[in-house]
């Protein structure tokens, strides 16, 4: 089991380590509950809008070694399925999760098979998340996730780092909109009456939340 330090809000702060190459600050996994997160003060919105076509999405920036964020993924797919709109996953792997990048990177592996499969593959990773307490052990479950989809695991999935690369940019982005705790997760609309982004401190209410960005993106029309 790993150990954290403990503070208010059950938040353990960390620094970010030197291999991300972008400036250091201080960042939180969430322990404790959904409600124990506080909000970001977001400082670049860009990246907090749907994709193009679509009227509402979530929007979560996730760290695969968190355990909230494992909390958080069945609720999220439900959320996305139920409403049929897009969840956008970020990459903010912790530098004090031993794993998290590399199963980052070994997502977007399965990324270039396909999305669909990439996906399944970061949640088949919350879903046995305790099991996962080591790079061996990621390495040992990524070869059995790949063997019973019938594809053939590289030795090396990334020799150009190219697939790193594309996790490093989806971490400094993170690091431009404010990110401060894992998993961060916003409601997005476009052309919306109301706000165009509502960050879900309580997921409790995520449903609320959609309901709300639909009826506003309906009435802006």
């Amino acid at each position: 089991m790993i150990r954290f330090r403990s503070t208010l809000h059950g938040i353990c702060p960390i620094a970010l380590a030197a291999a991300f190459s972008v400036a250091a600050m201080p960042i939180h996994a969430q322990f404790g509950g959904p409600a124990s997160a506080p909000t970001t003060q977001v400082h670049d919105p860009a990246a907090l809008k749907p994709p193009p076509g679509a009227r509402v999405a979530i929007i979560e920036f996730e760290d695969m070694e968190c355990p909230d964020c494992a909390r958080a993924n069945p609720l999220l797919r439900e959320a996305s399925t139920k409403y049929n709109i897009p969840w956008v996953r970020h990459d903010f792997p912790l530098s004090f999760h031993v794993w998290s990048f590399q199963a980052a990177v070994n997502a977007r592996w399965f990324d270039t098979k396909s999305k669909k499969l990439g996906d399944e593959y970061r949640d088949a990773v919350f879903a046995n998340q305790p099991s996962i307490t080591t790079l061996d052990a990621l390495r040992t479950f990524t070869e059995k996730f790949a063997a019973d989809h019938k594809i053939s695991l590289p030795f090396a999935m990334d020799p150009q780092g190219t697939l790193a690369a594309q996790v490093k940019a989806d971490f400094a982005l993170g690091q431009k909109v404010g990110i401060e705790h894992t998993p961060t997760i916003w409601v997005a609309t476009a052309n919306s009456k109301g706000a165009p982004f509502v960050e879900v401190v309580d997921r409790s209410k995520l449903f609320q939340l959609i309901d709300q960005a639909l009826a506003d993106t309906r009435a802006s029309k």
